[in-house]
């Protein structure tokens, strides 16, 4: 259960990297960060598919040192998975909402 815990952590950053390192160049409806923001051009695509995928490879990195955090408290099965999957959940939210203020400031949309 541990290892799978945080193997979440290591394929946030295996994605992150990825998609910082190999950004799809055109804009595509399968593979990067795609949101009708990020979509609106070539410029807000490339943008997107790096920050994304800086953050991606940062917020893994925190919620594997988290879920490490977790496991040293000892605390019940049951609550340590809760939290790990309440973390599981918050982690693209927050990223989410990260680059998509971070789009529309950097490119002073409404």
């Amino acid at each position: 259960m541990n290892f799978t815990l945080l193997s979440f952590g290591l394929i946030f950053i295996i994605a992150g990297f990825i998609l910082y390192q190999f950004p799809p160049k055109n804009i595509n409806s399968l593979y990067g960060y795609r949101t009708k923001r990020s979509m609106k051009d070539i410029y807000h695509w490339s943008f997107a598919q790096k920050y994304s995928g800086r953050l991606m490879m940062w917020s893994g990195g925190v919620y594997a040192m988290l879920i490490m955090f977790l496991f040293w408290l000892k605390l019940e099965d049951l609550i340590t998975i809760i939290i790990a999957l309440a973390l599981l959940i918050l982690v693209p939210i927050i990223l989410f909402i990260l680059v998509e203020k971070k789009l529309k400031g950097k490119f002073n949309q409404k």
